[in-house]
């Protein structure tokens, strides 16, 4: 599957690249880098490959890139997923093996003493600015973008449509509920709640801090708050609305919940079969959903909180920059920060690197959303134009999950599997939740661990 100037990152500002990248014009930027004299070769190494759901063709992407050019040979090694990006490379600089290219989110400040600057470079200048932002650590660039995601609930179109369900006309928890049973009196699950860990700890919990408040400043009070252990979760309309609504979706899930790392793969087959009309999670999910139903279209609606209309993020898709990638400066050399860079600049900004990153499905792509300037494909998916549309509309809300203090994510799934199973109330929820939050480094204040 995670921040000194990261406050400034609002919701906006993802749109605004969003609606710019999937534009018609296409804006010129520079050309990827040409191939450099290489007196000396080199041999850069990733952890991992972005996200295992795209492994096959981020794979075949270093493959290509690895026969395109006699330089660097880029090669991924793997991590353990049980454990937290942090604890996967804190033994791997311990060892003196620290890889090249690092790939996340959460963990950013962490990292940003031991990483490269990316001002300066091609890559960098391609990016939207207000993308980078996030990853802008005390002035220094320590990485650049991915993509930008969006999740909410997905749900398959034919499904809905036999039921005689129009998710665009879904704005309150009463009317999800209504969609859930009509779909259930079709003859197919409602929907499917997924017991992951990181689901329900970054996503399913972004929608309180999101829907927290109307302002983005307003939401950091409410972390503030959290960290300062004066919130009384219980307390707060917002995240009763949102408990509800944790409780609507356990009521009507169409399977019981499994914790084990199985539940991805099952929960695509199901939505894909048409056994559930809808699935909580985010559009990187729409390529392995489109392969299992041999083409079938897949789109993503909000997931309404409040039984009122006119609430805040109630008619929203939340919409981020998923993780960053960074280059190792302590304990890569000259030639290998070089490669790295030269990789990943031709993974973005060459024609033959796009059709890996913004390609469709059926092509060997990874279907990601396009961000910079100068990618000539554009998203052509149903999901994908569905998330446009919401971003035009202005209709996305916050990644709240981008501020959260390093490992909470998994304290808050982890609590999030006990609720869902329940091993655990709503109040005992909340309380774990507060215990976990109190305490944090107020990263997102500018504060340094």
């Amino acid at each position: 599957m995670e921040r000194e100037i990261r406050m400034k990152k609002a919701t906006k500002f993802a749109a605004i690249a969003l609606a710019s990248a999937l534009a018609v014009s296409v804006i010129s930027a520079p050309a990827a880098n040409a191939a450099p004299a290489c007196p000396k070769k080199a041999t850069v190494t990733m952890l991992g490959t972005i996200k295992p759901e795209i492994q096959d063709q981020f794979l075949n992407a270093v493959a290509a890139y690895n026969k395109s050019q006699k330089c660097y040979t880029v090669k991924s090694i793997p991590g353990d997923r049980k454990l937290t990006f942090l604890q996967n490379v804190t033994p791997m600089y311990a060892a003196k093996k620290a890889p090249t290219i690092m790939y996340d989110l959460q963990f950013l400040p962490d990292m940003a003493k031991r990483v490269m600057d990316w001002k300066g470079t091609k890559l960098a200048a391609a990016a939207p600015k207000d993308l980078l932002t996030a990853a802008n650590i005390g002035g220094k660039q320590v990485g650049v973008p991915s993509t930008v995601e969006a999740f909410g609930l997905l749900y398959n179109k034919k499904v809905l449509d036999k039921a005689g369900v129009d998710p665009k006309k879904i704005t309150t928890r009463t009317q999800l509920e209504e969609a859930f049973k009509k779909v259930e009196a079709s003859g197919t699950g409602a929907i499917r709640f997924s017991a992951i860990w990181w689901s329900l700890g970054a996503h399913v919990t972004n929608l309180y801090f999101a829907n927290a408040s109307s302002t983005h400043e307003g939401r950091l009070k409410v972390l503030d708050a959290m960290a300062n252990g004066t919130k009384k979760l219980t307390g707060d309309p917002v995240f009763n609305n949102w408990l509800a609504t944790f409780e609507l979706m356990k009521k009507y899930n169409q399977a019981k919940p499994n914790l084990a790392d199985t539940e991805y793969a099952a929960a695509i087959a199901d939505l894909a079969a048409g056994k559930a009309g809808f699935w909580f999670m985010g559009n990187w999910a729409e390529e392995d959903l489109i392969k299992a139903s041999n083409g079938g279209d897949f789109g993503i609606m909000p997931l309404p909180i409040s039984t009122n209309a006119k609430a805040y993020g109630n008619t929203s898709i939340s919409v981020g920059v998923p993780g960053y990638f960074m280059i190792d400066n302590q304990q890569s050399t000259k030639e290998q920060r070089a490669g790295a860079v030269d990789f990943l600049t031709w993974l973005y900004l060459s024609p033959a690197g796009e059709k890996f990153v913004a390609g469709a499905p059926k092509d060997g792509g990874m279907n990601f959303i396009p961000v910079y300037k100068g990618t000539k494909l554009k998203a052509t998916s149903f999901m994908a134009r569905e998330i446009a549309t919401y971003v035009k509309a202005n209709k996305s809300i916050e990644w709240m999950n981008t501020y959260y203090p390093g490992g909470g994510q998994d304290l808050y799934g982890a609590s999030g599997q006990k609720l869902i199973t329940d091993k655990i109330d709503g109040e005992q929820y909340a309380a774990e939740l507060e215990k976990a939050w109190k305490g944090a480094v107020k990263t997102w204040r500018g504060v340094k661990k």
